[in-house]
């Protein structure tokens, strides 16, 4: 019960923070209009403008208010681009600490507002940092709660650990490129199984570096692209065909790799296979 405690009440600071700095929405850019006479003139914008971004402050749950909520953020950008910074990569932090799903809209979000490199760096670098969170709050509080609400996918893992010690970063970066268990599974039990957390850094950066590519570009095509046409334009093929191969390639040298010195599958025991052994 004291670990469930630790970790209730990490969450409910956590919260209130998140909650905290979505609230202190700052003055949006002053509004330029055009005068009678030509000229540029600066405006404060309507009263009610932060009480209504304040409501649209929150996590997206489809594209439409992916798109919302990238506009709105572009907005503030323009002269609050240190609050849209630590307000972004609270939430990112906040969703992956605590295994909540939804880390690809963000990394989206993270194309559309901060561009592609900017995007892709704060994509890798809060996606790794937020996993090895999860795994410490795994290890603190939650290793025996894990265990008893999933013994046997915990004890698969296990075991093909232990199968694959002699090349285990390879390993992790197989279960990265191609999840045969979910990525909050593993970031939760990878402190019970007893993976170095130096490994499991360096393979969550690298194994979800083609993922986090691939949402940043379609973030940035999203907020670039506002017809078909654009879509369809050489440039925009171009991009996606770049996008394809980095996707494709790791994934292919990680599988090459892993047909050769990885154990993926039930070794058989006794000379027979649990499927000759079932019939």
């Amino acid at each position: 019960m004291r670990s469930l405690a630790g970790l209730g009440c990490v969450i409910a600071g956590a919260t209130l923070y998140l909650y905290s700095l979505s609230l202190y929405l700052p003055a949006g850019p002053r509004l330029r209009h055009p005068s009678a006479d030509g000229e540029h003139v600066e405006s404060e914008p309507p009263s009610d403008d932060a009480s209504e971004g304040t409501r649209r402050l929150k996590f997206p749950s489809d594209l439409d208010e992916l798109r919302e909520l990238a506009e709105l953020l572009q907005f503030y950008k323009r002269e609050h681009t240190g609050y849209v910074l630590l307000l972004f990569c609270s939430a990112y932090l906040y969703k992956q600490s605590f295994a909540i799903p939804g880390s690809s809209f963000l990394n989206i979000l993270a194309g559309a507002i901060f561009g592609p490199y900017q995007g892709l760096l704060l994509a890798c670098v809060l996606t790794t940092v937020g996993s090895t969170m999860c795994f410490l709050l795994s290890r603190a509080f939650g290793k025996h709660h894990i265990v008893n609400v999933f013994p046997d996918k915990v004890s698969a893992l296990q075991r093909k650990v232990e199968e694959n010690q002699d090349c285990l970063f390879f390993f992790l970066l197989f279960l990265r490129f191609f999840p045969m268990t979910p990525n909050w599974f593993l970031n939760m039990s990878a402190p019970i199984v007893n993976i170095p957390i130096t490994f499991f850094f360096c393979s969550v950066f690298i194994g979800l570096l083609p993922y986090n590519f691939i949402c940043v570009q379609t973030g940035v095509m999203l907020s670039e692209v506002s017809s078909l046409d654009d879509l369809f334009s050489w440039e925009r093929l171009l991009q996606l065909l770049a996008i394809a191969c980095v996707a494709l390639v790791p994934g292919a040298l990680i599988r090459r790799f892993s047909q050769t010195r990885l154990t993926l599958e039930a070794r058989p025991q006794n000379g027979l296979s649990a499927d000759k052994k079932a019939q």
